[in-house]
């Protein structure tokens, strides 16, 4: 027997898929937020007339964040892991109409996927990343990623990470990304703003979102609670304003800098090779 839809009661409730609800984040989870705010901006946007919400591709990878790709009622897919980026990438050259948003987690896109973020961003790919960056690899078990903090305690590194972690705002700089911008769950309308800016855009838009989890990584480093995991992400994030995307500090023991650090209007990856085609 189908199941019935309930009525809509949230003004956002038309970009979601209502009859898969509720979903299966844990508590104080900062994935909900990042898609909240997605779809704030694209309902604005929307209102606005500046963009087709049909049009839009939602593509995730595997982990917590991939599973938004089963909530969100847009065309899309729930790739392999590392994988999304990729995807995303032959849609639009398929289908150059189409508006890719590429919604994952740090693990996905900067771990396992951190080849195609690199090329993706040098060859300034007309895509929306939302890397929404909890600083684990939660649905595995809790696992080091590429951007747990130096001297966390995790599964795998019981003597503490020796690593430095990755700073996915540089490398996206470096590889030549037309938007890069980095937020927190702390601050849901600057994120829902800039989200509104980067998705009408043509190339390598990058928004990273520090989250948090705090079921596997705020457990295993002494958090009790959710609200005790937000208010140290509190404490640690600042905003700055005007600074080059080099100078974005992410230092859980000192400062994560927020802020919009560059905005470029270079031709997308599709523009130029139509271009390209055209006098080929």
């Amino acid at each position: 027997m189908a199941v019935a839809k309930r009525p809509i009661i949230h003004p956002v409730d038309k970009y979601l898929r209502t009859e898969r609800l509720p979903h299966v984040w844990c508590p104080g989870c900062g994935i909900g937020i990042t898609l909240h705010a997605f779809m704030r901006a694209v309902k604005e946007l929307e209102d606005e007339g500046r963009i087709d919400s049909s049009k839009i591709l939602f593509v995730s990878g595997i982990g917590c964040t991939g599973r938004a790709a089963g909530y969100v009622n847009f065309d899309g897919a729930h790739t392999p892991h590392g994988r999304a980026i990729p995807y995303a990438m032959g849609a639009k050259l398929a289908r150059p109409d189409l508006i890719p948003v590429v919604f994952s987690g740090d693990g996905d896109l900067v771990g396992i996927g951190g080849n195609h973020f690199i090329h993706a961003a040098r060859r300034n790919m007309d895509v929306l990343v939302i890397l929404v960056n909890n600083m684990i690899y939660a649905l595995t078990g809790g696992q080091v990623a590429p951007t747990t903090p130096k001297g966390t305690y995790t599964t795998t590194t019981p003597f503490g990470n020796p690593d430095r972690p990755i700073n996915a705002v540089k490398i996206a700089a470096a590889a030549g990304a037309n938007y890069i911008a980095r937020w927190a769950v702390t601050h849901p309308e600057l994120l829902k703003n800039s989200i509104k800016k980067a998705l009408p855009m043509e190339g390598f838009r990058l928004i990273e979102v520090v989250s948090i989890c705090p079921e596997i990584f705020g457990r295993h480093i002494g958090f009790r609670a959710p609200i005790e995991l937000y208010r140290r992400l509190q404490k640690v994030v600042k905003i700055r304003g005007k600074i080059s995307p080099f100078e974005a500090t992410y230092d859980w023991e000192k400062e994560i800098i927020l802020g919009e650090f560059q905005v470029r209007n270079e031709p997308g990856y599709t523009r130029v090779l139509m271009e390209a085609f055209k006098h080929g």
